[in-house]
């Protein structure tokens, strides 16, 4: 195939490392599940009924990840930057409208996510019903941990943490999760031709605050391994 004559040299492809490997994950999209630790939603001024109600998701850019250790400014446009640690699950294989027993084999590996939100643009917007891309779809505002395969393992329970400056933010369990992975993934293939590579960010138990410049963070989830991402000053 001749070569593509481009404008100027297009972007790299978004990646993350796998444990253990040299090789590197290549990372397709981001989806994120909303509202899916009940703690987490009553904190926001909501609940949820999983009898009557479906998951909930938004999107980020790829381009938006930020790998583990990495250092970000604090983001322009908010005065009220918030952290939200989550359960990344990467997806090693393409489904579409699977079932959950399918969703399990679709699971590549694991990884430690933070999901940072610009909380003052999210509320004036669900105030006034606009969409709130701007408040989610922040530039490295897609924490990401190295990946860690998941050897078959689908994830059940495990303690999920947050510390920022060394105090204690979010401390949940996995097993608090409304809507278990293999739910999650099996419902968005409702809506995705869902692709080796997509990443699925699962919600964020309570605890959820304000970070400010100058801010160093520490997740952990128990069976995945750890993050750390450090806030720059404001642009």
């Amino acid at each position: 195939m001749a070569d593509i004559n481009y404008l100027w040299a297009p972007p790299a492809p978004s990646s993350l490392p796998v444990r253990g490997t040299s090789a590197r994950f290549p990372v397709n999209r981001l989806f994120f599940v909303g509202r899916n630790y009940q703690a987490h939603a009553r904190e926001m001024g909501t609940s949820v009924d999983k009898a009557s109600m479906r998951p909930v998701y938004f999107t980020k850019f790829a381009a938006m990840l930020a790998e583990s250790g990495t250092t970000a400014p604090y983001p322009p446009e908010t005065q009220d930057y918030h952290h939200e640690m989550e359960l990344i699950v990467a997806l090693g294989e393409d489904g579409f409208r699977v079932s959950t027993q399918q969703a399990a084999g679709m699971i590549y590996g694991y990884a430690c996510g933070l999901d940072m939100t610009r909380r003052d643009l999210q509320a004036g917007a669900k105030a006034k019903g606009n969409p709130w891309d701007v408040a989610k779809n922040v530039e490295a505002g897609a924490v990401a941990s190295e990946i860690v395969p998941a050897d078959g393992r689908v994830l059940t329970h495990g303690e999920i943490s947050l510390k920022v400056n060394g105090q204690l933010r979010q401390n949940g369990d996995l097993a608090d999760m409304i809507w278990t992975i293999p739910e999650i993934i099996a419902d968005l293939s409702t809506y995705y031709h869902l692709k080796a590579g997509d990443l699925i960010y699962t919600g964020t138990p309570e605890g959820v605050g304000p970070v400010q410049p100058g801010d160093h963070l520490d997740g952990w989830i128990e069976g995945v391994g750890a993050l750390s991402f450090d806030i720059g000053p404001a642009e």
